[in-house]
């Protein structure tokens, strides 16, 4: 049921008081431009509802009873119990409070103020667990105030907001010429060994856990770095390590430990909180501890660790545009994260906003990256504008055109708008989204293999010449790195002001 799903989404958002117990939720339903009530008392059971008198109730009767059997069914159904871990382990964290912000401009208990910190659904599970684990009706029982107004005006907002924020984006590949693609498809070239070492780092406690993709031929000495993303691990991108490492690159792919799947699983178990903002720093130090003792991980071919390419997804996207010189500030951070109706609000922004306590610690340039490959990268609210025309490695930025996590339009053109003066450039894939560009365990390094190998093969044959500069001259030329499955565009010149 989508009613008992925003009922349970919203339980936060009323700070627990023991006075009264919630009575009656009203709803608008703008599709229907119509109010919709129903009263907690008639979901104690089917003949509660049936004999009831709530809009719920005669909807109730005129299905003959089966919209309540079907409720019943839903809200007798026990909370999970890892929602209670994750609440438990999560109260006052950044993440938190920007998720519960969002979910509190569906609607609030009349009376009461909003709680953004996690704490009264943490109390309401609580006083809901006396007897054993509650249901979700026995949850939403706990929550305190006589009546909760949801407007679900919003949601469609929000649709409406996540279609416009593609439509440059599909504009434009509506317009451009698609890469050509090469007439035979994208095969490694050779074998390829896969093993993972423990690297003793200053910055975290633990050994850094590093997968070395390397050629078993002697190797070209070139050296690749890949950052995964949120809750991601190297698996998911070893196909681009193998693809590169069949034409002679070592790779290196590091976990980074405080946002990984691992990191992932002890949030859902209650043993961890959510990602720390420290991790915005940690995580491109992660990547320059790798580049520091490249030489001391018994590598087959002796590599040159002063010039580098680094790629990245997602949150990884954005460690290696830090590490390429762009530097984190807090000022949209301050201004925006607050907004919810901002037009360019999207999905990363509870991310983005989240990290708003580490940014003073994460401008980790490194002026070894002479490039970097940045695809579906959470950046809008990060780096401010003009920010480009500082960094000392060229960037390619990546994104889909159906991505509705970090959407191409705010996060991608508008950035670039800028940037792209330096010869940093951005390519877009039709009907990418934000997984679906992950090459997982592909041979030929899924649909952005091509590209990629392009890109750092371009890079290297530079060298230093491959940093930006004043009206440079285009890494990535007009050649076969498109895809036949999702064509892709280079946007870089069409992006306006």
């Amino acid at each position: 049921m989508v009613l008992a799903g925003w009922i349970s989404a919203l339980l936060p958002l009323a700070p627990l008081s023991p006075a009264h117990a919630l009575e009656e939720i009203v709803a608008y339903l703008p599709l229907l431009e119509t109010r919709f009530t129903l009263k907690v008392s008639e979901l104690k059971s089917p003949d509660a509802l049936r004999n009831g008198n709530s809009d719920l109730a005669e909807l109730d009767r005129a299905t003959n009873g089966a919209l309540g059997r079907e409720l019943w069914e839903v809200l007798n159904q026990p909370v999970p119990l890892s929602i209670s871990n994750i609440v438990d382990g999560s109260i006052g964290s950044p993440l938190v409070e920007q998720a519960m912000l969002v979910l509190s401009s569906f609607g609030q208990v009349e009376g009461q103020p909003t709680d953004l910190s996690g704490e009264t659904l943490r109390l309401a599970l609580e006083r809901a667990s006396v007897k054993g684990k509650p249901t979700l009706l026995e949850l939403i029982a706990a929550l305190p105030g006589q009546r909760l107004r949801l407007d679900l005006t919003q949601a469609k907002v929000i649709a409406q907001r996540m279609l416009i924020q593609r439509d440059e984006a599909e504009r434009l590949l509506a317009t451009l010429p698609p890469a050509p693609v090469a007439a035979t498809p994208v095969v490694a070239g050779g074998a390829a060994t896969i093993r993972t070492v423990q690297l003793q780092v200053a910055h975290r406690k633990e050994p850094l856990a590093l997968v070395v993709v390397e050629p078993q031929t002697p190797g070209n000495g070139r050296l690749v770095l890949i950052s995964h993303g949120l809750w991601d691990s190297p698996k998911s991108f070893l196909g681009w390590g193998s693809l590169l490492a069949s034409r002679g690159y070592t790779v290196i792919l590091p976990r980074h430990p405080g946002s990984d799947n691992s990191q992932q699983r002890a949030v859902l178990e209650g043993k961890a909180p959510p990602p720390s903002p420290k991790e915005l720093a940690l995580r491109p130090m992660d990547v320059r501890a790798a580049i520091d003792q490249a030489d001391s991980l018994g590598l087959r071919s002796k590599v040159n660790n002063q010039q580098v390419v680094v790629l990245g997804h997602s949150w990884g996207g954005t460690t290696v545009l830090q590490l390429a010189g762009l530097r984190p500030m807090a000022g949209q951070l301050l201004d925006r994260c607050d907004e919810v109706d901002d037009p360019n609000r999207n999905l990363s922004w509870t991310l983005q906003c989240s990290w708003l306590q580490g940014v003073n610690q994460a401008a980790i340039t490194d002026r070894r990256v002479i490039a970097a490959a940045a695809v579906s990268p959470p950046s809008s609210l990060l780096f401010p504008r003009g920010a480009g025309l500082e960094m000392s490695g060229r960037v390619l930025v990546v994104s889909g055109s159906r991505d509705w996590v970090v959407p191409p339009d705010p996060e991608a053109i508008d950035p670039m708008r800028l940037a792209h003066r330096r010869g940093n450039q951005l390519v877009l894939v039709y009907g990418g989204d934000h997984f679906n560009l992950r090459p997982e365990e592909r041979a030929d390094g899924g649909v952005l293999g091509n590209l990629l190998l392009a890109w750092a093969d371009a890079a290297f044959a530079a060298g230093e010449a491959a940093r930006p500069a004043p009206d440079a001259p285009p890494l990535l030329k007009r050649g076969a790195w498109g895809n036949t499955e999702m064509p892709m565009v280079d946007a870089t010149g069409h992006l306006g002001q």
